[in-house]
Parts: structure tokens; C-alpha cells; sequence
């Protein structure tokens, strides 16, 4: 039962993640920046959705520590471009 669902999240997560890289490019807009947002979201998404509430699985903590680390990297991410706005001099 436990493989199943992880089996599920994978697979769903994947699809996420191709169905943005396509939609990404539809729209000529792919950027690092941009892939990784939706990509944050979608892996928070799909983990809430396919994440039962009743039963906590040992897989769970692994995906909690990959969903830190998105977030981080998205913090990084939108730290370094609001640097990247301020007038010159200020730091």
C-alpha cells in the first residue's frame, strides 16, 4: 500500500513537472527561476494531495526535507533578485 502511493506521487509529480517545463516553453518564458517556483508549488501541491492525513508514512520525512530545501532555494532565489533591484550604493 505504502509503494503505491509513493509509486502515485512520483508519477504525478513527474507529470507536474513536464506539463510546467511545457507550459513554461509554450509561452517562451523556460527560466531557472520561473521552473523552480512552479516546481516548489506543484511538489507542495501534490504532496498534500497524495500525502494521506490518517496514515504518516516513513517516506514523508524524506519528501519534507526535499520540500525545505526547495523552499530555500526559492528564498535564495527571491533574496538575490531583490538585491538585485536596489539602487547602487545601498549595500
Amino acid at each position: 500500500m505504502q509503494t503505491s502511493r509513493r509509486l502515485r506521487f512520483v508519477r504525478v509529480l513527474v507529470a507536474l513537472l513536464l506539463a510546467v517545463v511545457v507550459v513554461l516553453t509554450l509561452f517562451d518564458a523556460l527560466a531557472l527561476e520561473l521552473f523552480l517556483g512552479a516546481s516548489v508549488v506543484g511538489l507542495l501541491v501534490v504532496f498534500e494531495v497524495v500525502a494521506s492525513s490518517t496514515v504518516s508514512a516513513g517516506w514523508h520525512g524524506s519528501v519534507r526535507w526535499v520540500v525545505l530545501a526547495g523552499l530555500a532555494a526559492f528564498g535564495l532565489v527571491v533574496a538575490r533578485r531583490m538585491v538585485g533591484m536596489l539602487p547602487p550604493g545601498v549595500l
